[in-house]
C-alpha cells in the first residue's frame, strides 16, 4: 500500500524502521532519489539507500521516534520537516531532516531526496 498523502511518509519509516524492514524503507524512494549518508556522503540510487538503511539498522538502531514538524505541499512535491530519536543500543541519537518527495503518477508519494542531517549546525553542506 503506497503513502496516499505526503506528510504519511513520516509514519511509514517509523513503523518500517522499528520493524527492521529495509526493504519496506527502500520501497519510500524514486529509482533514482538521493538520501544523504551518516558521513555526508550522497547515497544515490535504490541500491545505495539499501545500503544505506541497512547499515544503520545494523548498527543496533532498533527504536526510532519521528515528530512531522512540517509538511509543504505544491502541486506534485512537498517540501518536509520531521524531528526524529532512534536508540542504538541505549544510546539515543537526535536530529532533524531536510526531505523532498514527489506525488507519482498513481497519487502516491515517494522521496526525491531525504537528508537526515538536514538542520546541521555548522554551515552549508552543498552535495551534488
Amino acid at each position: 500500500m503506497g503513502i496516499e498523502r505526503a506528510q504519511d511518509i513520516h509514519p511509514a519509516v517509523q513503523s518500517r524502521f522499528n520493524a527492521a524492514d529495509v526493504d519496506g524503507l527502500v520501497a519510500l524512494y524514486e529509482p533514482g532519489a538521493v538520501m544523504i549518508g551518516s558521513e555526508g556522503e550522497r547515497c544515490e540510487g535504490l541500491d545505495a539507500v539499501r545500503a544505506n538503511w541497512a547499515g544503520l539498522i545494523e548498527m543496533g538502531g532498533s527504536q526510532m521516534a519521528l515528530t512531522t514538524v512540517y509538511c509543504v505541499v505544491q502541486g506534485d512535491l512537498a517540501l518536509l520537516r520531521n524531528d526524529y530519536t532512534v536508540d542504538f543500543g541505549g544510546t539515543p541519537v537526535s536530529g532533524s531532516t531536510a526531505e523532498v518527495v514527489r506525488r507519482q503518477p498513481d497519487g502516491t508519494w515517494l522521496y526525491v531526496i531525504d537528508h537526515p542531517f538536514g538542520s546541521m549546525p555548522g554551515g552549508v553542506l552543498t552535495i551534488d
